[in-house]
């Protein structure tokens, strides 16, 4: 008599090598999601404290008079001798009105156009839809608040370049933040090198400290109207870069890998 056959189990993956297999996917997939979450949080936060930053900027401007650190420092960069003429060299004027255009409507829409097309031919369409609203939102958002406030150009020093609209907020610096920091952080986000992103992401900063700065050089803008511009164009980037992460996190993809820890 044979004995009776038993049923065969389910076949399991077995020893240490699918075991091992499945533990470091597990661990990546907790350390992309920590990673989203973390990266999430911060542009909150740096939106948030753009919001605080020019919602007292734009009470102060409001209430009337330029503030005192706004004459001594648009002052401060002119020879005391003669405030017609700004400190440094020839060429440290010509230097800036060079980089003032940096931030420029002409400039920056060639920019976004090119970027705009580049993700079409990539059909990342979520993506260029983004960089889009962010530049197109930032530009509006600039120009309807400079309407709203009503404040006029610095009348202490002559103006370096000439200027047709009003003063606050500055819409080469909220431009040029709206732009540089959402396509830095775009490609930064890319990048499988941290050492590769954080250059991108300081080049992205520098870039449009430098276009704020050369405004208030010039004499075409109050420093407040600088700094409430950089505050508008770095919220609204942040707040439009937490969209992209969600719709990425809702599409499924993962961030790139940080290879080089350094």
């Amino acid at each position: 008599m044979k004995p009776p056959v038993r049923p065969r189990r389910p076949h399991r993956p077995q020893g240490w090598r699918a075991t091992a297999s499945e533990w470091r996917r597990q661990v990546g997939l907790g350390l992309r999601q920590r990673r989203r979450l973390a990266l999430g949080l911060a542009l909150a936060a740096v939106a948030a404290v753009a919001a605080s930053v020019f919602l007292v900027l734009a009470e102060a401007v409001v209430e009337g008079e330029p503030l005192a650190i706004d004459r001594a420092l648009l002052l401060a960069l002119r020879n005391p001798a003669d405030p017609t003429d700004p400190l440094g060299p020839w060429w440290v004027e010509l230097m800036m009105r060079d980089i003032t255009a940096l931030g420029s409507t002409a400039v920056l829409a060639l920019l976004a156009l090119s970027t705009l097309g580049y993700l079409l031919l990539l059909r990342k369409w979520g993506t260029a839809l983004i960089v889009l609203c962010s530049v197109a939102g930032g530009a509006g958002a600039s120009h309807v608040l400079k309407l709203l406030v009503q404040r006029p150009r610095p009348d202490l020093v002559p103006h370096g370049v000439p200027v047709l609209t009003l003063s606050f907020p500055s819409g080469h610096a909220t431009s040029s933040a709206v732009v540089f920091l959402t396509l830095g952080a775009l490609l930064a986000s890319l990048q499988s090198s941290r050492k590769a992103a954080v250059y991108i992401l300081a080049s992205a900063a520098s870039i449009t400290a430098l276009v704020g700065l050369s405004r208030v050089y010039l004499g075409v803008h109050w420093p407040s109207d600088v700094l409430a511009g950089w505050a508008l164009g770095a919220g609204w980037a942040a707040a439009c870069l937490m969209v992209s992460l969600w719709l990425r996190e809702r599409s499924g993809q993962a961030l790139p890998a940080q290879t080089d820890p350094a």
